[in-house]
């Protein structure tokens, strides 16, 4: 069995539908599927998907693909990996199969990186790393997890990485350009490295600790460079993203060392920030783990300020989100700290005592209020009914409004009254927001001979008639890429003896050119039903567009020939064009 024969085995027997659906919800909608997008910051459901076509369209941001496509393009895995998860999933044998490897411009940059967090690790595993491993030894970090996070040592020698790199043709440009060395130095002196993965597990940058008594910063974190956005990463994603599938849920943490240590007591669904202020990027990434968020960070008072401004953006983007909250009559502030004292099961406990968000939130604007003033308990009244109307439980929403009654000595009437102006006010404001235009990604000017070309190619990958009627009429496209890709569709359907969308999707994989114009033409809309009275009509205008660009040509010609017998047998050949001879 060839490759082909076997993606195509493999992308039959996985239904596009069933897969997206472990990774978004759909909803039915006539004959497709929709969904929120994964792949732009979609908040209405823009992308539709086809089980009949077994292929998914974005009419937003216009993604478009099979489920090799979705996979590789929402876990940011390359087509090989892709055909092994899916492989397994179809119960198929995907052993000794031979792919072309996919390289990319940074891969020069990842290497690097990858030579220098070996030498860190080596560092840290020899004499010069004795200290270094009493420390983590003394925070409970032990060779397991060291060698399971990659952690690493800089030694107190000002040039080490520089002089390795430059042995292996990087140039100081180079080095200092990515972040590993400033004056023909290294950055990184005497600190222990924790290596940082892009979302794809590639190493681009480091952030390294001071262990010992120094006045300098406690962490020196990696420049941004071209591979490495802060903004972007999310510390332990590319291990966690797995996990969160499987457990339906992801925790998110502040520090490294709490994502360490929650990972080595089993929960391995866990990232860390790296800071506590989060982007709007990495809101995306956390959306594609799981709908489901539980937020655990430091119990002291700018964790829990972090948990709020947080948890309100990521409510905003319609996920479910719980805190897990460390007592406040405890000492240890972060997960680390509490795991190490008091345990799995402790922690596990708090997991399962989770609050709401909205739970937290009321809870939060309690702190600090003085009950006998008038004004602030006025406010506090006022913003925990505005927080209970973002409530969609109706149950829930009156629970909480009998505990507040009681708690501020006010009729529950008095309460349910404001409520119900806040229910009716947010009525009006999501019905402004519905009546909104929807805005879509713009696309360029179409003229008609462009449009005659897409609505051939659509045809051609849906109906092995369209593509002999192309090449009986002996179809020039108007562009050297649509040629190239007409000529493709024509090769596989001649090889294999048919052709689908989803099919022809695969077989474009490792020729990104052409990848990149076919989700061009197939982000635009069709009709499902091929009309072979419209498909002579596109031949038509191609065929006009030829003779237009045949007579521009000549036309030229006859200006630069000086010839009068040359220029009049030029001027004979394009009235005879003209006239349709």
């Amino acid at each position: 069995m060839n490759n082909q024969d076997l993606v195509t085995e493999i992308r039959q027997k996985i239904d596009i539908v069933d897969l997206i659906s472990e990774y978004i919800p759909l909803i039915q909608k006539g004959k497709n599927y929709f969904g929120v997008c994964p792949f732009h910051n979609d908040t209405n459901p823009s992308m539709s998907v086809s089980r009949e076509k077994q292929i998914y369209k974005c009419f937003s941001c216009g993604a478009s693909g099979n489920v090799f496509t979705f996979l590789m393009d929402y876990d940011h895995i390359d087509f090989k990996e892709a055909i092994k998860i899916l492989g397994e999933k179809a119960g198929v044998e995907v052993k000794g199969i031979k792919l072309n490897p996919k390289t990319t411009k940074f891969d020069r940059f990842y290497e690097m990186y990858d030579i220098a967090n070996k030498y860190y690790q080596n560092n840290l595993n020899s004499k010069e790393g004795l200290l270094a491993k009493k420390y983590l030894s003394s925070r409970k970090i032990d060779d397991d997890l060291i060698k399971e996070f990659g952690i690493g040592l800089s030694l107190d020698k000002s040039n080490a990485v520089t002089t390795i790199l430059t042995s292996k043709d990087y140039s100081m440009k180079e080095i200092e350009q990515f972040g590993l060395a400033s004056n023909n130095h290294d950055i990184y002196i005497n600190r222990i490295m924790f290596p940082l993965h892009d979302i794809s597990g590639h190493i681009v940058g480091f952030s390294g600790r001071i262990y010992d008594d120094s006045d300098k910063n406690k962490y020196m974190n990696t420049k941004e460079t071209i591979i490495f956005k802060k903004g972007e990463c999310l510390y332990n994603y590319h291990i966690a993203r797995d996990y969160c599938r499987k457990l339906k849920f992801v925790i998110i943490v502040e520090g490294f060392m709490d994502a360490i240590r929650l990972s080595q007591i089993g929960y391995k669904n866990v990232i860390a920030l790296m800071g506590t202020a989060m982007t709007e990027e990495q809101i995306q990434l956390i959306k594609k783990l799981s709908n489901n968020v539980y937020l655990s960070l430091d119990g002291d008072e700018a964790g829990q300020r972090a948990t709020l401004t947080n948890g309100e953006q990521l409510v905003k983007q319609g996920l479910n989100v719980k805190v897990i909250g460390l007592p406040h009559d405890k000492k240890e502030h972060d997960p680390d700290e509490y795991i190490i004292k008091y345990g799995k099961d402790s922690y596990t406990n708090l997991i399962e005592s989770a609050l709401n968000y909205s739970d937290f939130k009321i809870n939060f604007l309690k702190i600090g209020v003085n009950f006998n003033s008038d004004l602030e308990l006025s406010t506090y009244i006022d913003s925990v009914i505005k927080e209970v109307s973002t409530i969609k439980d109706e149950i829930r929403r009156e629970i909480i409004l009998k505990k507040l009654a009681i708690e501020v000595n006010l009729s529950y009437n008095t309460l349910e009254k404001r409520l119900n102006e806040y229910l009716e006010f947010q009525k009006v404001v999501n019905v402004e927001e519905t009546a909104k235009p929807k805005v879509d990604v713009p696309k360029k000017k179409v003229s008609k001979y462009e449009k005659a070309a897409y609505f051939l190619i659509y045809g051609m990958v849906n109906d092995g008639q369209v593509i002999k009627l192309v090449e009986k009429e002996d179809v020039h496209f108007p562009t050297k890429e649509l040629r190239y890709l007409a000529s493709e569709i024509c090769y596989y359907y001649h090889k294999y003896g048919s052709i689908t969308m989803a099919d022809f999707y695969t077989y474009l994989n490792d020729k990104e050119e052409l990848l990149v114009v076919y989700n061009y033409i197939m982000s635009f809309q069709y009709n499902d039903e091929i009309n072979y009275k419209a498909i002579d009509d596109y031949i038509g205008v191609i065929r006009e567009y030829n003779l237009r660009q045949e007579i521009k040509r000549l036309s030229d010609l006859v200006k630069k020939e000086n010839d009068p017998i040359e220029k009049a047998k030029i001027a004979e050949k394009i009235r005879l064009l003209k006239i349709g001879e």
